[in-house]
């Protein structure tokens, strides 16, 4: 079952909207491959958080 913005795992209601889009996004490309769900979600989680990190939000500087 693919999840959207608005209808995604309850385990992913905490996190922060950019990092749960990112989960959602790679968790339904992981189901898509075979994978089962919880470890969709987790692997998902856990690869969102790290994107997260890697990829920090930028401000734009308004003058």
């Amino acid at each position: 079952m693919p999840w959207s913005k608005q209808d995604y795992p309850v385990s992913m209601k905490n996190l922060d909207a950019r990092v749960r889009n990112k989960a959602i996004e790679i968790a339904n490309a992981l189901l898509e491959e075979g994978y089962e769900e919880g470890k969709a979600i987790a692997i998902g989680t856990a690869k969102a958080h790290e994107w997260d990190e890697n990829h920090p939000k930028h401000h734009d500087d308004k003058k």
